[in-house]
């Protein structure tokens, strides 16, 4: 109960002093453990119980780019899967979202599959225009968070902008809807290159809950190279902020 209150107290001051190392509640979801010993029989369970169509039927292993972090699984099966309030879980490659059964290790930056000219020309300043592409404003209030007095990510050099022309790449949030499409492919082109582009959220990485509706049209996504997943329903201010620190390889 200290701890919380702890926790509670530092991040109700106006300035987190270490947004690299600081702690959040024990309730928070974020990373996933499984346990190794899962069998097919309990795997096929939970796929069935996942709303999001997160969990794969045959191995167990969730994907968090599709995971709303419901936490039905883990109230259901809590000796198979159980949520850590690990937040540092952005990825550069689509496939590292996926968390296997005994997996230990973290979710890090590949830094193999970072492009070059990220570190070199945006390590200092980057500058992002952030497009809500049908989204539900909740990702979009998580994000307008990273810049208040708790967090100030422009600390860091990172700021949001409102234009595309005075930008260095674009945050996505929302599954991309149909009416939305084109109108995210024209603040694309708007932006210099070189530009990057950066998914928040689950409904941004792989449609989430919208997947295969009608009302969605993810032509962008597919048709463009993502250079940062960050997963959550919505995602943590924290999991934004380090996940761009990861990619432009800054230490504080």
């Amino acid at each position: 109960m200290l701890k919380e209150i702890k926790i509670l107290a530092d991040h109700g001051k106006q300035y987190v002093p270490d947004l690299r190392n600081q702690p959040v509640s024990a309730l928070f979801r974020g990373r996933p453990v499984i346990s190794a010993d899962i069998t097919a029989a309990l795997a096929g369970r939970a796929a069935a119980l996942c709303p999001a169509g997160a969990i794969d039927g045959n191995s167990g292993a969730i994907d968090l780019g599709r995971c709303s972090f419901c936490n039905e699984c883990a109230l259901a099966m809590p000796e198979v899967y159980r949520f850590t309030n690990d937040y540092r879980i952005a990825a550069t490659r689509k496939e590292d979202l996926v968390i296997k059964p005994g997996q230990a290790d973290p979710v890090r930056i590949d830094e193999t599959a970072v492009r070059k000219e990220i570190r070199r020309l945006f390590r200092q300043s980057l500058k992002l225009r952030q497009v809500s592409a049908g989204g539900d404003n909740s990702c979009e209030m998580e994000l307008g968070a990273t810049g208040n007095v708790n967090f100030d990510m422009g600390r860091y050099g990172i700021e949001f902008v409102a234009s595309p022309r005075h930008a260095d790449g674009i945050v996505i949030t929302g599954p991309v809807s149909e009416n939305m499409s084109r109108a995210l492919e024209i603040c694309y082109e708007a932006t210099p290159a070189p530009r990057l582009i950066i998914l928040v959220g689950t409904d941004a990485i792989s449609g989430g809950l919208f997947a295969g509706s009608p009302a969605i049209k993810r032509n962008f996504i597919e048709n463009h190279h993502i250079d940062l997943y960050i997963p959550g329903n919505p995602a943590h201010p924290l999991t934004f902020i380090n996940g761009l620190m990861d990619l432009l390889g800054k230490k504080q």
